[in-house]
């Protein structure tokens, strides 16, 4: 067949693959207009017809609408516009269905109520601005008032989660459990103490003040103790407690009495808060850095290592 031959509603049918109410539909719509009239008064259509019904049907599969297709192939918007602004349309779709699926992933994995759910879904729908703020309150709770040397603000910037434009299903599910553990009164009410032993701390070790908190130090002297399976009621732990409590009685200038090791276990048992490290956890998968390292081990064992090792208070 030529350039000037004219068909059928059914030979396009039969060319295109696609039914005669499909492309019925199209010209009525002036999508695929008819280049001229059988004597019967049946359409008739020219060559361009076919490139025109190929063209509809992959845009209708892209999930374009039609009076954005009618424009399309009537040139009267170019292609690659069109293109742009879909792309960036099902980016905005593909970002709700993945908080959509997140949401519904920790209800299956949780079985929250209807209530929890809904809590879900509006922390998932927050903007990065509402994000922001949500964060700030709970930080600004946990720090406030305590950065008397500004140096709470790189450990808030530090506590700030990110979630990218285009997150995972995981960081947005670990979004929500970050939200939510941030809004838990006695979560902030136990930040607020680490954050008030750290800054005492810091005060009272004038000139010596540690380069690193408490639970650092145990960390380090507890590590080998932890390789090597030692039971921390034991006499073999005695050693590893007065290295500790040297090195802390060394930072405050001060004698290792009963006094300083209450203080001591005080802080060690505040920062072993179970929802701390879920909360780093959280922080990491969210901001896409590496999991944290967690201090529970160390602690666990250096608690239990120094409780039945406190002197009587007179």
């Amino acid at each position: 067949m030529d350039g000037g031959t004219l068909y059928s509603i059914g030979d396009l049918a039969r060319r295109t693959g696609l039914t005669v109410k499909a492309i019925r539909f199209y010209s009525n719509l002036g999508i695929v207009p008819p280049a001229d009239r059988s004597p019967a008064g049946y359409r008739l259509y020219g060559i361009d017809a076919v490139a025109r019904l190929d063209l509809v049907r992959t845009l209708r599969d892209l999930g374009l609408d039609l009076p954005t297709i009618r424009k399309v192939v009537d040139r009267e918007i170019s292609l690659p516009e069109v293109a742009a602004a879909h792309a960036e349309a099902l980016a905005v779709q593909i970002r709700t269905l993945r908080l959509r699926r997140a949401v519904l992933t920790a209800v299956a994995r949780r079985g929250c109520t209807p209530e929890e759910m809904d809590l879900m879904h509006k922390l998932a729908k927050l903007s990065e601005e509402e994000r922001r703020r949500l964060i700030g309150e709970f930080l600004d709770t946990a720090f406030g008032s305590l950065d008397a040397d500004h140096e709470f603000v790189g450990i808030m910037r530090s506590l700030t989660p990110e979630l990218p434009d285009n997150p995972e299903a995981e960081q947005v599910e670990a979004w929500v459990e970050l939200a939510g553990l941030s809004q838990d009164p006695d979560f902030r009410a136990s930040v607020r103490r680490m954050a008030e032993h750290h800054a005492a701390d810091r005060a009272e070790g004038g000139t010596t003040r540690p380069r690193r908190d408490p639970a650092a130090m145990v960390r380090d002297q507890v590590a080998p103790a932890l390789v090597a399976g030692l039971d921390p009621a034991s006499p073999q732990a005695d050693p590893v407690v007065a290295a500790v409590m040297a090195q802390y009685a060394r930072v405050f200038g001060g004698p290792d009495d009963a006094g300083l090791r209450h203080r001591l276990l005080t802080r060690l048992e505040t920062a072993n808060d179970p929802r701390k490290d879920r909360y780093l956890q959280l922080l990491a998968v969210i901001n896409g850095w590496p999991p944290p390292e967690s201090l529970a081990p160390a602690l666990d064992w250096f608690i239990q290592a120094l409780r039945p090792r406190r002197p009587a208070t007179p």
